[in-house]
């Protein structure tokens, strides 16, 4: 959770770099937040329409964290010395998406890059974001 936090608090930061741990985490968080705003919307009866298991409180959370998941990706590639540019290549159908996600899956470059220092170098990281919401 505290890495899922750390994205939000980098809400719009598209410079740095992000390690594969901060990246999958706020993945896994934000499909967890997705499937309980699914489940929340049809309880209490807010899809849109009867076939569409999606409603109001999905669509809020999906618009509200769009850009920190974007800003996470291409710290992400920048993780990887490559540009945020290569969010694009997902349109290529089927291999454009399985392409990006092994890009996800590998580890990063090792020392500096043109984006920054190597953030696996901090290991007091998570530490220290701990310690910030005390």
């Amino acid at each position: 959770m505290k890495w899922y936090l750390k994205v939000l608090n980098q809400y719009a930061d598209f410079s740095g770099r992000a390690r594969r741990t901060e990246y999958w985490m706020y993945l896994l968080f934000n499909m967890i937040f997705l499937i309980v705003a699914t489940i929340l919307d049809n309880v209490l009866g807010l899809k849109f329409n009867s076939e569409s298991p999606y409603g109001f409180i999905y669509l809020i959370y999906s618009i509200a964290v769009f850009i920190p998941g974007l800003a996470v990706f291409v710290r992400r590639m920048h993780d990887i010395d490559k540009s945020g540019w290569w969010f694009f290549i997902a349109f290529i159908p089927i291999v454009g998406a399985i392409w990006l996600i092994i890009l996800c899956a590998i580890e990063g470059t090792p020392g500096t890059n043109e984006y920054g220092v190597n953030p696996k170098e901090n290991f007091n990281e998570i530490n220290e974001i701990g310690q910030k919401e005390i």
